[in-house]
Formats: structure tokens, C-alpha cells, sequence
């Protein structure tokens, strides 16, 4: 983890912080809160959970108030790498429904403005969901986003086709399946989701 030294003349008065939905790791589908035991499977998502710790002990050790959000995929049209065009364009397969897995997103505006809620409205040492409506497997979301724009759905492949086919990094983020609870984030930051679900997000059209 790379830690950042700065000279303030006082220290702030909340630190939040950015971490991943990974820690949960494979959750069978499962809808998880907050409350769910961390059991992180990658390198990088126990990267992660080291660095939640770090801030937690900061909140524990007398720190002014800290947060730490788990965050799951950010898209946004207008982010580079932000959809899943790309992807579709390459012809990259998915996985066949009996082997998918839920995936869970956030637009990269909402998340912006539940980070700065947190600042003045969220509770130390109590970790939240940035997480939107959406309840989506990853291949409905791609077959989703391929239809909004008119370009031809990602072919479905076995798991096992899938070892082969598809690079590491990929095969990863198919290898958890989890379904996020957010009611954290509408009660205590009182949020509402300008993107409820990835449709509005992906068409572009907020609802207020």
C-alpha cells in the first residue's frame, strides 16, 4: 500500500476511504451487508483489507472521524474505460447462465457525490456499501449494454471454456458472485441515487 505523508497545519476532520467489494469475496450470489465477514481471495483485494485496517486503526486510535466504503464496479459513459463497449466490440465471451455470476456497479458521479456526503454524514468506523440498485448478472448486463447500443451480444461460453479462453484478470472478476445491500448508504447519507440501476446509467439519462 502506497501511504501519503502531508504537512497539515491541523488534522482533518473525517478521512474516507476508497476500498473494493472484492474483500467479501465469493459470496454465492448472496445479498451481503456491511456486517459480512471479510474473506478476500485475490492478492489485491487482501491489499485492500490491510488498508481498511489501517484506517480503521486510525479511527480506533483517537483520529478524527474515518469511514471506509466498498465500492464495486464504476462505470460512466463519459469515463474512459467506463462501459463496456470496448469489450463488446472485441467479441469477448461471457459466461453461460447456469455458470454466471452477479455483478454489482455504481456511476462514477454517484460515487462522487457519496464520498463527499460521507464527509459531513457518515458514521466512523462504520463501513458502507456504494453500491446502486442494480440486480444483474454479468452477462445479462453485457447482452444490457449491447442492445442500448446496438452492437451484436457477447458470445456465452462454459466456465471450463472460459479457463482457456478468457485472460486472469477477467476470469476473476467471474470467479465471485454477490449482490449488494445499499440501504446504509440511503439511510445514513440520506443519498439518492441520481443512476438507481446500470440501464439509466448506460443510456445516460439520470433520474433527477
Amino acid at each position: 500500500m502506497m501511504v501519503l505523508a502531508l504537512r497539515l497545519r491541523s488534522l482533518p476532520s473525517a478521512v474516507v476511504y476508497g476500498s473494493t467489494t472484492g474483500v467479501y469475496g465469493d459470496c454465492s450470489g448472496e445479498w451481503i451487508d456491511e456486517t459480512r465477514r471479510l474473506q478476500p481471495q485475490t492478492a489485491r483485494a487482501q491489499r485492500r483489507v490491510n488498508a481498511q485496517d489501517w484506517v480503521n486503526h486510525l479511527g480506533k486510535s483517537g483520529f478524527p472521524r474515518t469511514q471506509v466504503l466498498r465500492i464495486p464496479g464504476i462505470y460512466a459513459i463519459d469515463r474512459e474505460g467506463g462501459t463496456p463497449r470496448e469489450r463488446l466490440l472485441r467479441g469477448t465471451p461471457v459466461l453461460q447462465s447456469q455458470d454466471d455470476v452477479f455483478t454489482n456497479h455504481i456511476h462514477a458521479d454517484d460515487l462522487a457525490r457519496a464520498a463527499v456526503l460521507c464527509l459531513w454524514r457518515g458514521k466512523s468506523l462504520r463501513p458502507l456499501h456504494v453500491s446502486d440498485d442494480s440486480d444483474v448478472l454479468m452477462a445479462d448486463y453485457m447482452d444490457m449494454a449491447a442492445d442500448l447500443w446496438q452492437l451484436a451480444r457477447p458470445p456465452r461460453i462454459s466456465r471450463a471454456q472460459a479457463q482457456t479462453a478468457l485472460p486472469a484478470m477477467t476470469l476473476s472478476f467471474m470467479s465471485e458472485s454477490r449482490r449488494m445491500q445499499n440501504q446504509r448508504l440511503k439511510t445514513e447519507l440520506r443519498m439518492k441515487l441520481r443512476y438507481p440501476t446500470v440501464r439509466e446509467g448506460l443510456q445516460g439519462k439520470p433520474v433527477f
